[in-house]
């Protein structure tokens, strides 16, 4: 039977699912517009390694780097600024035949508001490394995990499904007399079941999916949150949707939306705020630069935020990715000498 997929060099294929997956933030952000982006989930050869390098500027009304969306209160309405940038390590391997993902990120930047501490309205701010993130994630419904160079080749990704765990360590800079933090001081984690779904033909220039993300935060207590207050956080939904399309051979976009819902805080057993009821989306262009690295600029804003009681957030993004594989760039030796 004729194949009807485009012939290409098995580097350069490889290289463009690695850039597909971990473009726009491969290793993302903890924060309430922070969805995962297109394409991360689909799955390269294993023994793929790759490390990425991603810039955000964000405002809002809530904290970046609080994945909880605890409310701040402020005269007047809350408003931020924050810088990141994240970096870390992602690996693939295969077990049981399925495709294993296991990565880590470390944010570091700046944050700075106005806040207002018993009636009284200051600027805070903070600075330097966020809380460390790792993730691990098994494909269990889907393409066997590709261990060699023709598998990835004709790698599809059908409809596939995965179970994730991402673990968030409480070593973050963090200062109990004051609100605003880069590090949260507890334990936080989460629950996914990424899904993609192929739409038509798996052929560059042509490829499209529709993906989705279901996931659960969960909270640890905060013993030590503004001054010894006790802060905890009831579990907070998650909903991630992307549908992407190639734009070319090595280009692609992706309309991307998210909404999350619960997380209500309490201090000391009383409520405190309300809890996050949010819809956002944006806009993702991925370029391929070269076999071993890939570009991406995207934009997301939250909808609805007129009212001054409703979470604000817009954030603007640019990764590089750098990713290699040993069998590959083995082979590219090899060629050159």
């Amino acid at each position: 039977m004729k194949n009807d997929k485009d012939p290409m060099k098995p580097a350069a294929f490889l290289w463009l699912i690695v850039a597909a997956m971990l473009a726009m933030g491969a290793l993302f952000p903890p924060q309430a517009l922070a969805q995962l982006p297109a394409r991360f989930y689909l799955k390269p050869l294993a023994g793929t390694e790759a490390v990425p390098i991603i810039y955000e500027s964000v405002t809002g009304n809530t904290n970046p780097f609080d994945p909880a969306e605890t409310e701040i209160p402020a005269a007047n309405g809350a408003s931020f600024d924050a810088t990141m940038t994240l970096s870390g390590y992602v690996k693939f391997f295969p077990l049981f035949d399925r495709s294993v993902m296991a990565l880590m990120v470390v944010p570091m930047g700046h944050v700075s508001g106005d806040v207002t501490v018993a009636g009284k309205t200051v600027t805070q701010s903070s600075n330097g490394f966020g809380d460390p993130m790792i993730e691990f994630d098994i494909n269990v419904i889907g393409p066997p995990a590709q261990r060699t160079i023709p598998d990835g080749v004709f790698y599809e990704p059908g409809f596939s499904l995965d179970l994730l765990a991402d673990l968030f360590l409480p070593l973050g800079v963090y200062d109990d007399k004051q609100v605003l933090n880069l590090g949260q001081n507890r334990w936080y984690g989460r629950l996914g079941a990424p899904i993609i779904w192929q739409l038509g033909p798996w052929v560059p220039g042509q490829r499209a999916t529709l993906e989705l993300l279901p996931a659960v935060y969960l909270f640890g207590a905060n013993d030590d949150y503004n001054s010894g207050n006790t802060l905890r956080t009831d579990p907070k939904y998650q909903l991630d949707a992307h549908l992407t399309r190639d734009l070319m051979d090595h280009a692609w976009a992706s309309l991307d939306a998210t909404w999350y819902k619960g997380g209500q805080a309490y201090i000391n057993g009383t409520k405190e705020g309300s809890k996050v009821d949010i819809f956002g989306c944006g806009l993702t262009l991925g370029y391929q630069v070269n076999d071993n690295a890939s570009l991406t600029v995207g934009y997301k804003s939250t909808i609805d935020s007129n009212n001054p009681g409703n979470l604000r957030m817009d954030v603007f993004m640019v990764t590089l990715v750098i990713g290699w594989h040993p069998i590959i760039e083995g082979s590219k030796r090899l060629k050159s000498e």
